[in-house]
């Protein structure tokens, strides 16, 4: 067997266990914590702070986004970033929600000459940018996530998918995939997550005993379209998991684990 074909295996051994019993217990207790603000089920309530004036030279500029001349902090939710996005995709403003998307994700790590500011800077000077996050939309509506996913992977330099996989996820709480699941954000703490449990399943299976396919696939960015659709199978089917169990909240979305995954802490392989 090659590295594809063990990597393969454990897929299938991740698939067929989906979340180990530690995960499990750690999920439950952050619903606890966490029930009075997740009520409706969606991770709709979870907000960031990002400081505006940080931002000041980036264009265009959301309305819904406190103003960049304004002082302190401020504060913006899932769902006001999913109103944010829709209403800019209605106006083909793509570097519009995109920006939008970007400054969530980011939040207070974002410091004027820093890695937020200065890479978004760069993302909107790239050539193409405009052309690609519109391919991105379409093909997200019509041929599913993982193909989005594929239109934007290595493509604008600076972009990588744990910010990209941020806009097809707003993107898609507005237009839906023709087919398939929706999309979902993976960024390195949720690698790292998937990294865990792939190094025990790869162990106790025998087919990854030192946990190197695990490192090569969960890696902290870069991840393949073929990766990407790994991850949004196991978590839809970790979803339906979590649903059958007590302390989970029944009809709860994806995106709500996906949530809990970045958040929730337990002890790991790894």
């Amino acid at each position: 067997m090659n590295r594809q074909d063990h990597a393969d295996a454990v897929d299938r051994e991740m698939a067929a266990r989906l979340l180990p019993d530690a995960a499990v217990h750690a999920l439950g207790h952050w619903w606890t914590e966490h029930a009075g603000v997740y009520a409706d089920g969606t991770p709709g309530a979870h907000t960031v702070r990002y400081t505006p004036s940080r931002w000041a030279r980036i264009a265009p500029w959301p309305s819904t986004l406190a103003l960049t001349s304004v002082g302190g902090d401020a504060a913006i939710s899932r769902a006001e970033v999913t109103s944010t996005v829709a209403d800019a995709l209605r106006r083909d403003s793509f570097r519009e929600a995109l920006v939008a998307t970007y400054v969530w994700g980011k939040g207070k790590r974002g410091t004027p000459g820093g890695s937020g500011p200065a890479t978004l800077g760069k993302i909107l000077a790239a050539e193409g940018l405009d052309g690609a996050l519109a391919c991105a939309v379409t093909t997200l509506h019509e041929h599913g996530s993982q193909a989005a996913y594929t239109t934007l992977y290595r493509q604008i330099p600076g972009l990588g998918p744990s910010f990209f996989t941020k806009f097809l996820y707003f993107a898609g709480a507005t237009l839906s995939p023709a087919h398939g699941p929706r999309p979902l954000i993976l960024d390195r703490v949720v690698s790292r997550r998937l990294r865990s449990m792939a190094a025990t399943a790869g162990r106790d299976s025998g087919h990854d005993p030192a946990g190197s396919i695990a490192a090569w696939v969960w890696a902290d960015s870069n991840w393949s379209p073929h990766r990407y659709g790994i991850y949004l199978s196991f978590i839809h089917q970790a979803a339906r998991q979590l649903a059958a169990i007590d302390g989970w909240p029944p009809g709860a979305t994806p995106d709500l684990l996906e949530c809990a995954l970045f958040n929730a802490a337990w002890e790991t392989s790894i």
